[in-house]
């Protein structure tokens, strides 16, 4: 999975970084949304603009054609060339075989109008559950969910060493695993799909460790390194 695109080569969360995701092999690709000031859904991570642009200002206080025109900063600090991206620019850009996973950082996306909209956008890919929805708030998704039965949700913790049942997806904070060794094998058997939160995923044995416990995916901020990674490992096998 795609964290932000493929952001260790392009800045996080721009098209640029998407199509590289793509380009790379990435298997789904992971974005993060705010509601922009006309009502536009677009993709940026902080709830501010100061790291990722210099402007200090919310997000929410901007237009989507306003962000559009700010530049996005690779991790060097250098000038970028692309501005903050709509949703509906990134579903278009994704081939209908990608599957994408929305991390909700505004909790306006779960509000009446705001969620008409993302569903309206996502389209075929939410009915076809081609798409999902994450985030750290379990009473907004439940929220969310609410208004759009058969949407795919899923959790991240950093503390539940079990996972909320009534989530499609888990992303357990990767200590949560060392904690509770058996935690993928009962999400399974619950019939729920797995992907630790783990920032330390090149890190040895943290890849090992996650392929042998079965993880349904991995995110990754280089697609193609992580895809090599995986296969010197000897790819993805049963767990013992």
């Amino acid at each position: 999975m795609a964290h932000r695109g493929a952001c260790d080569l392009a800045p996080e969360n721009t098209l640029e970084s998407f199509a590289l995701a793509v380009e790379h092999g990435a298997d789904l690709v992971e974005t993060d949304l705010w509601v922009a000031a006309d009502g536009e859904i677009v993709c940026h991570h902080d709830p501010t603009l100061q790291r990722t642009t210099g402007d200090p200002r919310h997000v929410g206080r901007l237009s989507a054609s306003q962000l559009a025109r700010l530049r996005v900063r690779p991790s060097d600090g250098s000038r970028g060339r692309e501005g903050i991206p709509r949703l509906a620019e990134l579903l278009e850009l994704l081939p209908n075989e990608v599957p994408v996973i929305l991390e909700l950082k505004d909790p306006l996306l779960a509000e009446p109008g705001a969620a008409a909209r993302l569903l309206r956008e996502l389209g075929a890919r939410a009915r076809e559950r081609r798409a999902g929805v994450i985030g750290f708030d379990l009473a907004l998704l439940r929220r969310l969910r609410a208004r759009a039965p058969g949407l795919v949700v899923g959790h991240i913790s950093t503390r539940d060493p079990w996972g909320a049942h009534d989530m499609d997806l888990l992303g357990p904070w990767w200590p949560l695993l060392r904690l509770n060794p058996g935690y993928v094998a009962a999400a399974h058997r619950r019939g729920q799909r797995v992907c630790p939160l783990d920032p330390r995923l090149h890190a040895p044995g943290h890849l090992d460790r996650w392929l042998r416990l079965d993880v349904d995916a991995v995110l990754t901020n280089d697609p193609r390194a992580t895809r090599r990674a995986i296969e010197q490992l000897g790819g993805h096998r049963e767990p013992r």
